[in-house]
């Protein structure tokens, strides 16, 4: 019989940096809620591919849930309150998300995480994610809790500036990387995702990024 030792996990074989945790399957306990409550954003405040300042569209699918919401488009990067396509608040955070973000956050040495914002993007094959920042948050003192379910993906986690080599993460279905302190702005993207299929998502690989943004500008944005 096989040790389990003898195989260590792939998070536990990198050297992460200080503030990011790679906790595997974390999100797994909470899956068939969690793509229920998936439904019914989508449902609620459809997917879209939205436009970057240059005008360029971008390739990966995007919608929030939240008391905001973020959004690009030809007058920047921002938070909104509302929904730019139907002009009505984003859908409330659902409780499961809630949970799984405050679990996540608190496995990784963050208590006391409350998100207001969760971006919600949807990969399909060869849909990719450059390397940014998310500085777009009034208070960086709190983490980011980042969820993936679906397909697998390479996430990539860089340094404090572009030109640092970014490590490669494998990420598979219910993994969580919750990262700050240190590496609260660290750059950090997706490679070109790998075209399969999953059982329950089929082609697709859904991310939430889960943040604490607000308050808002007083001209709300």
């Amino acid at each position: 019989m096989f040790e389990p030792e003898l195989f260590p996990s792939a998070s536990a074989l990198l050297p992460l940096p200080p503030g990011v945790t790679w906790l595997e399957g974390f999100a797994l306990d909470w899956e068939d809620a969690l793509i229920g409550a998936l439904a019914q954003i989508i449902k609620a405040a459809p997917l879209r591919h939205m436009l970057t300042p240059g005008g360029q569209r971008m390739s990966v699918a995007m919608t929030n849930c939240g008391s905001l919401g973020w959004i690009t488009d030809r007058h920047g990067y921002r938070y909104a309150a509302l929904d730019p396509d139907s002009g009505r608040p984003w859908p409330a955070l659902p409780e499961v998300i809630r949970e799984l973000a405050a679990a996540a956050s608190l496995a990784a040495g963050y208590p006391s995480f409350e998100p207001d914002a969760c971006l919600i993007n949807c990969y399909a094959p060869g849909a990719r994610m450059s390397l940014h920042q998310d500085r777009d948050e009034r208070d960086f003192s709190a983490p980011i809790v980042s969820v993936s379910l679906g397909l697998p993906a390479t996430f990539l986690f860089g340094g404090l500036t572009r030109r640092e080599r970014p490590q490669r993460l494998p990420l598979a279905h219910g993994d969580v990387v919750v990262w700050g302190g240190p590496a609260r702005l660290a750059y950090h993207g997706v490679a070109p995702v790998a075209d399969g299929r999953h059982p329950k998502l089929g082609r697709q690989r859904i991310n939430l990024t889960l943040r604490r943004a607000g308050p808002l500008n007083l001209n709300g944005n």
